[in-house]
């Protein structure tokens, strides 16, 4: 038995701008923010990556992995993403990076979850401007973390094309 393709795939729901066509403006304006230039958008899709990593996200996890191979990025980094904090192949911003989309993901019962020993290190890293920039970056993952998890489009297909009729 082959494995199915994409064509082969379903969302659980259909395409949401017809039912909320406000998300576009707001997605829009996310988008804009993330690619002001003030942080490499390798970057982006790296922490992006890792987030879908952790959110169990085959939609995000996907999708980041092919923004990365499209701007020539290595299959060493590419899948060093998930073992991060070992491989030698990130430099101090992407670590800091991958580092602040983890804590903001993870819970902590003890209290903070960007202590400000990290947010000193981000904002030694990171200009005022590029630190909101990658904070909007995650914000971005988390605006569309329950369309992914719970309506499930359809991995690999380009938005608007990425849901069910």
């Amino acid at each position: 038995m082959s494995a199915p393709t994409t064509t082969d795939l379903r969302s659980r729901m259909p395409n949401p701008l017809p039912f909320v066509p406000e998300m576009a403006e707001v997605a829009g304006a996310l988008h804009k923010v993330i690619k002001n230039g003030s942080i490499p958008q390798v970057t982006v899709h790296l922490l992006q990556l890792r987030a879908g990593q952790m959110l169990g996200s085959t939609y995000f996890t996907v999708r980041e992995t092919g923004d990365l191979r499209s701007a020539v990025e290595s299959e060493e980094r590419i899948t060093a993403v998930a073992t991060w904090r070992d491989a030698t192949c990130f430099t101090d911003a992407e670590r800091v990076a991958l580092e602040l989309v983890e804590a903001v993901l993870t819970p902590n019962p003890s209290g903070q979850r960007v202590p400000d020993e990290l947010y000193a290190r981000a904002a030694a890293l990171y200009d005022d401007k590029a630190l909101w920039t990658l904070i909007m970056a995650i914000a971005h993952i988390g605006f569309f973390t329950p369309a992914a998890l719970i309506a499930k489009p359809i991995p690999g297909m380009p938005p608007g094309q990425n849901y069910s009729a």
